[in-house]
């Protein structure tokens, strides 16, 4: 039900579908004098106040029995916990929790009940189902350690054990200036990094309304020929002033679906939705600082109400962020409307980490605009072709484009996008939603070249997730865009760098030089 402690009037609301997801399912194990369960904070930063009671299928558990493992070396007991002015109990950390009372270990669900006091949420009470197992001893399980896994020593066991499975050795992966401690969050069992040679192609001219001015551009890559295609496109673009970059659009949905009885049933839903529009947005943006809830797309198919959450996110680029927030939003509306049969938070409609048509048409993270009018004179002296082979060119591959089914009508602008992702810490599975693109042209009544390239999906953080590790923390120093108040920037340079890309390489074919270019500095030589 809804969760709310009565005591205190500024606690905050948890959705009971929420709550339940502090307790780690699949972690009540068979110790030697008891069991233990864990608890991870999935919520946001918190202090624990106060122990009330846990119990097993309705029977509370004396205190006595009860001891809270924080950390590898803090083991308290129930009485010390509440002794304490608060014990910090911080987001995406995990306590244990050791009950010392045998219990037989059997395939049957029992239910585990928990109460206690935490800011800011006040007192929060709930139960949850879990089958008792025994401990694991199993010597072919990778090393871990749950509560301190990236400390030296497991590290090492790691790549020991790594080693001993595969007979090669570990030279390369073991060198690294990053703190391991810094990667929770990023990255389970690490063993290592991998090194990504990195190449600088600019300046480059941006003409945006927050990234303005020249901008040297780090790619990193394997692809022999890709930062001198980038390099020589950055050229001629500057020789015309530059590229202008917008973003016109930001939206990162999460997109949950809600089963009925009938179609009638989803068509009713629909209209409650929008009707409490004002407390869903208010439930969702209560689990961040961030998070703005925009509007909610609603598509109805068989007995099926399908939603899109749309949020802007700031800085980050946000898929957990709005996960989180939509998750309360759905705990709320579970809790107050009758009716819904069955409920998952995502239908695969927000289609994270794949091309879409929907993405394409409605935005998924930046939707950014990159122009450039390049002179007929220009193209003629660097890329030795004339814009109207160019524009031709275009024309002829759009007709490919449409017989291929593609999701891009330019060439090749996922190319500087993952080199761009990968040296500045995004989520290279983006480029599946960041590879679409809209390629126009056009001759202007001079002869000289418009080009115009719309990335309807861009998906791009300055701040959290990987962003803020050593070397992509350096690569957005470099360009001015790590931090706070920075993404939209980072969007623009990036969109700016794609349109740079397309124009050197629509030169080249339309040139018939491209394959030459590889055989001088690529796979081919």
């Amino acid at each position: 039900g809804n969760l709310r402690s009565a005591s205190k009037e500024n606690s905050v609301f948890i959705p009971s579908i929420l709550l339940k997801q502090l307790y780690t399912h699949g972690s009540l194990i068979s110790i030697p004098d008891g069991v233990k369960f864990a608890l991870k904070n999935r919520l946001k930063d918190a202090t624990l106040k106060k122990l009330l009671h846990i119990s097993f299928d309705g029977k509370k558990v004396e205190p006595e029995l009860i001891s809270v493992q924080l950390g590898a070396d803090r083991l308290l007991s129930f009485n010390d916990v509440n002794e304490t002015d608060g014990i910090a109990f911080n987001l995406a950390t995990y306590m244990e929790i050791y009950i010392h009372v045998p219990m037989p270990v059997h395939r049957e669900k029992c239910t585990i009940g928990i109460a206690f006091e935490a800011e800011p949420f006040g007192k929060l009470e709930f139960e949850v189902d879990d089958v008792l197992s025994e401990e694991a001893h199993d010597e072919d399980k990778i090393p871990r350690d749950v509560l301190n896994d990236y400390c030296p020593d497991i590290i090492q066991q790691r790549q020991r054990y790594f080693e001993e499975f595969s007979g090669a050795k570990i030279d390369h992966l073991s060198q690294y200036s990053i703190d391991p401690n810094q990667l929770q969050g990023n990255v389970e069992n690490f063993i290592g990094v991998a090194q990504v040679p990195i190449g600088m192609a600019g300046p480059l001219k941006v003409d945006g309304e927050y990234a303005n001015g020249e901008f040297m551009i780090p790619l990193a890559t394997t692809e022999g020929t890709l930062v001198a295609s980038y390099n020589r496109g950055m050229k001629l673009v500057n020789m015309s002033g530059g590229v202008r970059a917008t973003v016109v659009d930001d939206a990162m949905q999460r997109a949950p679906v809600f089963v009925f009885k009938d179609a009638r049933g989803a068509r009713n839903f629909v209209k409650w939705i929008k009707d409490n529009f004002a407390t869903i947005k208010h439930e969702a943006e209560a689990t961040s600082n961030v998070a703005n809830l925009t509007y909610i797309d609603n598509f109805l198919s068989n007995k099926f109400a399908f939603l899109r959450f749309n949020y802007k996110t700031g800085d980050a680029a946000g898929q957990n962020m709005v996960g989180r927030a939509t998750f309360a939003a759905c705990g709320w509306i579970l809790d107050h409307y009758p009716g819904v049969t069955d409920f998952f938070l995502e239908s695969n409609f927000a289609t994270d980490k794949k091309a879409s048509h929907i993405n394409i048409m409605r935005t998924r993270g930046k939707r950014v605009v990159a122009e450039v009018t390049i002179k007929r004179e220009h193209l003629l002296q660097v890329m030795r072709v004339d814009p109207k082979q160019i524009d031709y060119h275009g024309r002829v591959a759009s007709v490919g484009s449409f017989l291929s089914g593609v999701n891009n009508t330019g060439l090749h602008s996922p190319n500087g996008i993952t080199a761009m992702f990968i040296a500045t810490g995004q989520d290279v599975a983006n480029v599946s939603e960041s590879s679409a693109g809209i390629l126009y042209s056009e001759l202007t009544e001079e002869g000289d070249l418009y080009l115009s390239l719309t990335i309807p999906s861009l998906i791009v953080a300055t701040y959290g997730g990987g962003t803020g590790l050593g070397t992509q923390k350096e690569c957005l120093e470099l360009l001015g865009c790590y931090g706070r108040n920075r993404v939209l920037k980072f969007a623009e340079i990036v969109g700016a760098v794609a349109l740079a890309g397309e124009i050197s390489l629509a030169s080249a074919i339309s040139s018939s030089d491209w394959v030459s270019s590889h055989e001088t500095y690529g796979r081919n030589r």
